[in-house]
């Protein structure tokens, strides 16, 4: 690591360059969706987000242009990656966005698998026991694709029933402790699939009307994967240049592992980054990024509709964004996070979207006064985005938050 003196970056430096990291200052050039979604991927939930995050980034783009990226031309690729969640992101980069993320022994299993606790309990086995059993029952994506995560959750646990003792087959087949319609080994199953994700053993396939298909990497790309050697370094690169100034708990939060991993992963990017203080905290940034992020400025009267999870929302440093405490629990919601209204890198208001056949009606909470122009502005930006999704924008509907 470079020594240098401590920084104090400012907020607003900080907006003005995530703004940039994300291309959200400049669009980029039709066709760009590979280097759109490389920046640190397009989180797919709820579905149609990776979308809108790219409608946001790349000009003139088209939902069928998009669409065609990803399933036909299969530039991108749809796999569980940071934190478990379905990630959008170049096909050409998936040893990057997937290989880092398998934990090594010792390391805490990540947040989303920890709620197998109560089936590992249940059938007497554990989790290094199991993922084992659930990689190789994969292989039959290598020759199949299933249509429904139901169906493969099922599907995935038959297969692993011939490596299991006798006496834990009646327990593997017992009805599920989370819900309905489904036994603990599917449940297990369905815990696990996501570090499966990590050795390409499942990905995203096109869409069976309404719902999801999944195969293997190899069968869906016909190729092999491969992770470069500095895939781990290249991970974390990632996300220090889009969310920088950060510290490991930042990098863990995002990726959604242990904290141990984490410092793991960060070390293979520590000789690249310089120390930095904001808000008052020891962070760190690239060292190549520091004369751009101490200089950035940005468009203050520019607006952008974000979609609800656009990856520049994705850092808990939050204030950075929006100070009001009471306003980031509008935008940061438990379940069902509204679009954030972008102006000038602060997050000036939200919106929400209602769609009938082929009318689309936007209704927006604004957290300031907005002008005539303003309004103006933010009207064309609806308009728009109600032809990127093939509609016909009904209305837009101010109002103030309380």
């Amino acid at each position: 690591m470079r020594e240098t003196a401590a920084a104090e970056i400012a907020p607003e430096s900080i907006r003005a360059f995530r703004v940039q990291a994300h291309h959200l200052d400049r669009k980029l050039p039709a066709g760009a969706e590979e280097a759109a979604a490389s920046v640190c991927g397009f989180q797919n939930s709820p579905p149609g987000a990776w979308e809108t995050a790219l409608w946001n980034r790349v000009e003139g783009c088209t939902l069928q242009a998009a669409q065609s990226a990803l399933y036909a031309e299969k530039r991108l690729l749809q796999a569980w990656s940071v934190r478990g969640v379905p990630l959008v992101f170049p096909a050409s980069e998936s040893g990057v966005f997937l290989a880092p993320l398998a934990a090594a022994a010792g390391e805490t299993p990540w947040i989303y698998t920890r709620g197998i606790a109560a089936a590992l309990d249940f059938l007497g086995m554990a989790f290094d026991e199991l993922l084992p059993l659930v990689l190789r029952a994969a292989e039959y994506l290598e020759t199949h694709t299933v249509a429904r995560k139901e169906a493969l959750d099922a599907a995935l646990a038959e297969i692993v029933e011939a490596a299991l003792p006798a006496e834990k087959l009646p327990l593997w087949r017992a009805p599920s402790m989370y819900g309905p319609r489904q036994t603990v080994g599917g449940a297990v199953v369905s815990f696990l699939l996501r570090p499966c994700a990590f050795y390409s053993r499942v990905v995203f396939g096109a869409r069976d009307g309404v719902h999801p298909t999944f195969t293997s990497f190899q069968r869906w790309t016909g190729r092999a994967p491969e992770t470069p050697p500095d895939a781990e370094k290249r991970l974390v690169q990632k996300f220090l240049h889009a969310h920088g100034p950060a510290d490991p708990a930042a990098l863990a939060a995002w990726l959604g592992c242990g904290q141990r991993q984490a410092k793991r992963l960060w070390q293979s990017a520590a000789a690249e980054t310089v120390p930095v203080r904001a808000a008052g905290k020891a962070r760190h940034v690239l060292a190549a990024d520091l004369d751009a992020l101490r200089t950035a400025v940005c468009d203050t009267g520019a607006w952008r509709m974000l979609g609800p999870h656009d990856p520049y929302l994705d850092l808990r440093d939050r204030t950075v964004l929006l100070d009001d405490v009471q306003k980031q629990r509008i935008v940061w919601q438990t379940v069902s996070n509204p679009g954030a209204l972008l102006c000038g890198g602060r997050i000036a208001g939200v919106w929400r979207q209602k769609q009938q056949k082929a009318a689309l009606s936007v209704e927006m909470v604004l957290f300031e006064p907005a002008d005539a122009a303003a309004r103006q502005s933010l009207e064309q930006e609806a308009a728009q985005y109600a032809a990127f999704r093939g509609a016909a924008l009904r209305a837009v509907v101010f109002q103030r938050a309380g």
